[in-house]
């Protein structure tokens, strides 16, 4: 797969995710990076559809609920860091019971709080170029 690809609309996105999950093994541990509005759950979205874990339609932003849990038999968990200012705030979401058995684990803003795990390590940076497009590099 490319280092790095650029979208040209949401749907494209989309569809990248889709082939992306296509690569995934696990564990895996899948860190996303970009300011808001980069494209992060869209991106989400095409991954989560593309394990069959869920449709595209049903995946939506954690900011709130902070952890999305999805799948019946290989689990997916989406999470986004953005409203996590603290370090107690990290450790109220639970991710040690999420890292205790093999799965895809999805973290936007991860760069807040670096993760030790001996899972592998998926880093995607996602920017908006303006419009609809997107780059999406593999770091």
């Amino acid at each position: 797969m490319a280092e790095e690809v650029i979208t040209r609309s949401a749907e494209e996105t989309v569809a990248w995710g889709r082939m992306f999950a296509e690569t995934l093994g696990v564990p895996v541990l899948v860190l996303l990076s970009g300011e808001l509005g980069s494209g992060k759950t869209t991106l989400t979205k095409g991954i989560v559809a593309g394990l069959h874990a869920a449709d595209e339609n049903e995946v939506t932003s954690p900011t709130f609920t902070l952890l999305h849990e999805y799948g019946e038999g290989r689990k997916v968990f989406h999470g986004d860091l953005y409203r996590v200012e603290s370090f107690h705030d990290f450790e109220t979401l639970g991710l040690e019971d999420v890292f205790a058995k093999p799965a895809i684990v999805i973290l936007e803003w991860s760069e807040k709080f670096p993760l030790k795990t001996e899972w592998p390590q998926i880093r995607l940076r996602l920017e908006h170029l303006g419009g609809d497009a997107r780059r999406i590099s593999r770091l």
